[in-house]
């Protein structure tokens, strides 16, 4: 009794301290995004009156019924020579509110400024400054990590930067260095991302190692066979419109989109399946080598049918408003489906392969890791 309360005085300071400086970095944080228009270029101006100066119904020719409002608005500038004078600037939105916005008193917007007249300042809405809203998104999710993950939320956020960041130099370099593989340059970047996640957030421990080698192993199997499978097939019925513009030749881009879109899901079955074998072993030293491979391939039969569904629905969702466009101009079922989600369902069935592959290939290599156990034990 006496060892755990000094522990948790000893913990106390700690977790003072980490509150205290989140706390400081939040407000501090959003504090900057709320004054931060003096690093900008461009011009901001600061909403202060709003006037609604027109309305009007719309019809297009497909019968499609809209509502049209401008606005007059009179906003402050923040920033530039032109700092703290009245700029008026006009702004038309509609009622369904597809590609534009309703203005009020208090939004931020990027403005290009006309031509000083004797009414003053007038101007037009390029943009919408939204830093404050990322920055609180982002602290929220941030927070969330914390108080559900606490240690291990705090190195998800860290590996998910440090992540974010190798994406960002992998985008860099194969533009600069385009005589590369561009497929294999992915696949150093899917190792990387494997090996620093599953090692921030579940530390250098053998279920952890035998999570890397089921994770890389499952996904190359995923993409071998999917590369097998499009060059038997000749890449028939797969449409790469939207890659049109892409400098890269656009099977490549999708082999690689491939690789490292299916890489969560499937770290995601092979550390469940993993540290599931690794927590039954360690609850019963005894059981048989037979027995926890059993036990392991319930789990990932648990988990196996919702993580595909999940890949299937992330990469559909983003389709569903080019679908509905489809649709309502009466395009055919075949073809809206072909040219829309060609990609996506592919890329969800190669995540799905990898899915099924890692629950037998980590359900070995974790007992080949637990029999090392037992040796040394």
């Amino acid at each position: 009794m006496g060892s755990i309360t000094h522990t948790i005085r000893k913990a106390r300071p700690l977790s003072v301290a980490v509150v205290l400086i989140l706390t400081v970095s939040f407000i501090g944080s959003m504090l900057f995004v709320h004054h931060n228009h003096v690093l900008y270029d461009r011009t901001i101006a600061e909403v202060t009156d709003v006037r609604l100066v027109d309305e009007s119904e719309t019809v297009d020719q497909y019968g499609n019924e809209d509502r049209l409002f401008d606005q007059e608005l009179d906003a402050v500038i923040r920033n530039g020579e032109h700092e703290g004078s009245v700029v008026r600037l006009t702004n038309q939105y509609a009622e369904s509110g597809a590609s534009d916005y309703r203005f009020g008193a208090g939004d931020e917007l990027f403005v290009n400024l006309d031509a000083e007249h004797e009414d003053g300042l007038s101007g037009s809405v390029t943009n919408v400054k939204r830093d404050q809203e990322l920055m609180l998104a982002a602290w929220l999710f941030l927070f969330s990590l914390l108080v559900v993950g606490r240690r291990q939320g705090l190195f998800s956020v860290i590996s998910l930067g440090v992540n974010a960041a190798l994406l960002v130099v992998f985008l860099q370099l194969s533009i600069a260095y385009a005589q590369f593989s561009f497929v294999a340059m992915a696949s150093v970047l899917a190792i990387g991302f494997t090996v620093i996640s599953l090692l921030f957030v579940n530390g250098f421990h053998p279920k952890t190692y035998a999570a890397i080698i089921a994770t890389l192993l499952a996904t190359l199997s995923a993409m071998l066979i999917t590369f097998l499978t499009i060059w038997l097939t000749s890449g028939s019925g797969l449409h790469y419109e939207s890659m049109a513009f892409v400098t890269r030749a656009p099977q490549a881009v999708f082999l690689a989109g491939i690789i490292i879109g299916s890489l969560g899901a499937v770290m995601d079955v092979a550390i469940t399946v993993t540290s599931s074998m690794f927590a039954i072993y360690e609850k019963n030293p005894a059981i048989g080598r037979k027995a926890l491979i059993a036990s392991g391939l319930e789990i990932g039969k648990d988990i196996m049918g919702t993580m595909t569904n999940i890949l299937l629905f992330v990469y559909v969702s983003g389709s569903i408003p080019v679908l509905i466009l489809y649709f309502s101009n009466e395009a055919l079922l075949g073809y809206t489906l072909s040219v829309n989600l060609s990609l996506e369902l592919t890329r969800a069935l190669a995540g799905g392969i990898g899915i099924v592959l890692t629950i037998p290939i980590g359900l070995f290599v974790t007992a080949r890791f637990v029999d090392r156990k037992r040796w040394r034990a």
